[in-house]
């Protein structure tokens, strides 16, 4: 059941007491660990689990020796086997209609809303969200669904009648359905943005293959199971586990109809060049991270400015695509901010975050300890590391990459610090004088996905909203400088080597990427 006397979690609360929001986690907590994790879990098709591959033990990055589960990683004839399926199922699926859809999704929201914990709780032990991350996600993917669906039922299912060229002839635009989309999710939010991409795909008609991350394989599981609990249609939405090898499978395949990924650039760019390859081209819907600078002038308040940093840089380790990464500080400024930025840093706690007072987890894997080391060792070389730069010891947190969060200064613009994403809880700061130059250096990276500005001035706020080369623009916004995103509030499209389409995801453009568009003109005696 849903208890609506709670506080409501989104990525923009600040000051909000949620004692009795982390009371429930903290009774729940135990319930959740023996219940859901050490299980083995199983493809799912057709509304059923399939014995496939060897099951392979998956580790909780915030306790090494804390199993998850034991999944599968699928080949080739799993592959096949879950086009099948959706190929099967989407013809009955489509033929539905768009209110039939409807239906089903808002349904599948309200089961999720109920399991809001429950995916709170597995997203905090596989990926390290904090409490409050973790709980934001479930409720984004709720609302996703919600307003997709409502969206869809204010433009009649994206039907509109055209012009006539005689007045015995009705002529109408309507979207029609690919047929089997393949959807490719990441780990860092496993299940908003698992949502946002399988419910789209749905709600225009088509079947999904859906590939969690191996990092988040428990979410993906869950939301399948949840997906089945909803009365979304066997067959409609099928779960395959596995890593690269398996997306590879998957953007290989020829039944495949449609893509949607998010990722890395490079990741998302060999998928393309893939799909490309084929018969015919293909849609391939994707976002692609982001290097997302914060420009902060001589007119900011400094405080709102050191608070939104720090949680667009730190928040889930720095682990998003939408990660503040870089701040560009007026001179006059430059040292004040940075001096307050630093204070701020130490005080961020670290650990277990399935302690309430945690803000940050610990990285994911052995790969991003070794980028952040490698990270705060060529600071040393070209600049300043002011904070951050070590691993914290067993003593303090043992079984995990847990990290102290890093400020570097000095580095030169055109450092690959400054220029390349890195995934990581790490900010650099440069000084700037002209904030026309600024946001030009700014805009020079492969990425465009956010930019956030903290200033007074209103010409300066214009010149930020003019001139940066982003999809998603923050100013003055003490909850995070470039991150955030909203359902119907904000729209999360990818510019440059950021996204594909130009068109992002939580906004009104977003679900017509997974349909084609028909006119029909009908003669009438």
């Amino acid at each position: 059941m849903i208890d609506h006397t709670l506080p409501r979690v989104t990525y923009s609360n600040i000051h909000t007491d949620f004692s009795a929001v982390h009371n429930v986690l903290d009774q729940r907590l135990p319930d959740f660990e023996s219940r859901m994790l050490g299980l083995d879990y199983r493809h799912r098709f057709d509304g059923r689990a399939v014995a496939g591959e060897p099951l392979q033990e998956s580790y909780s990055p915030i306790d090494h020796w804390l199993l998850i589960g034991r999944f599968p990683s699928a080949g080739a004839d799993t592959v096949d086997q879950a086009i099948a399926c959706a190929r099967h199922a989407q013809p009955a699926w489509a033929g539905q209609g768009w209110t039939a859809r409807i239906a089903v999704l808002r349904r599948l929201a309200m089961v999720l809303s109920e399991r809001k914990y429950d995916f709170a709780m597995a997203t905090m032990i596989e990926i390290g969200k904090s409490r409050m991350e973790a709980l934001g996600e479930a409720e984004e993917a709720v609302d996703l669904i919600r307003y997709y669906c409502d969206q869809a039922e204010r433009s009649d299912g994206y039907r509109q009648p055209l012009a006539r060229a005689f007045d015995n002839e009705s002529t109408h635009d309507v979207l029609r359905p690919y047929g089997v989309f393949a959807v490719i999710a990441p780990f860092n939010f496993p299940l908003a943005l698992s949502v946002n991409m399988v419910c789209a795909a749905l709600l225009a008609g088509n079947a999904v293959v859906y590939k969690p991350s191996p990092r988040a394989a428990l979410t993906g599981a869950l939301l399948l199971t949840a997906c089945d609990a909803a009365g979304v249609p066997p067959g409609c939405v099928n779960g395959v586990f596995g890593g690269a090898q398996t997306g590879a499978m998957l953007a290989h395949h020829a039944d495949v109809d449609g893509y949607a990924f998010t990722g890395s650039l490079e990741v998302g760019m060999d998928l393309l060049q893939t799909v490309a390859q084929g018969r015919h081209a293909r849609p391939v819907i994707a976002e692609m991270g982001g290097k997302n600078p914060t420009y902060v002038t001589a007119s900011a308040d400094l405080d709102v400015a050191v608070q939104g940093v720090v949680r667009s840089a730190f928040g889930l380790q720095g682990q998003k695509c939408s990660a503040g990464s870089k701040v560009y500080a007026h001179t006059s400024v430059h040292d004040a901010f940075l001096e307050r930025l630093c204070a701020a840093t130490e005080a961020v706690s670290v650990g277990d975050p399935r302690d309430r007072s945690v803000f940050m987890g610990p990285l994911i894997d052995e790969a991003a300890w070794r980028r952040y080391r490698t990270a705060c060792e060529d600071v040393s070389a070209a600049g300043r590391l002011l904070a951050g730069g070590r691993r914290l010891s067993a003593g303090e947190l043992a079984y995990g990459h847990y990290v102290r969060p890093a400020v570097a200064a000095g580095l030169p613009s055109d450092h690959r610090l400054n220029r390349k994403e890195l995934f990581l809880p790490f900010v650099s700061v440069l000084p700037f004088t002209d904030l026309h130059a600024a946001i030009d250096d700014g805009n020079n990276v492969d990425y465009g996905l956010t930019a956030g500005c903290y200033a007074q001035e209103q010409d300066e706020i214009d010149l930020f909203l003019n001139r940066a080369q982003a999809g998603a623009l923050y100013v003055n916004r003490a909850s995070g400088a470039t991150t955030g995103a909203w359902p119907g509030i904000q729209t999360f499209c990818g510019w440059k080597g950021s996204g594909m389409t130009g068109k992002g995801g939580l906004g009104p453009y977003y679900v017509a990427q997974f349909a084609r568009e028909q006119s029909h003109t009908v003669w009438h005696r």
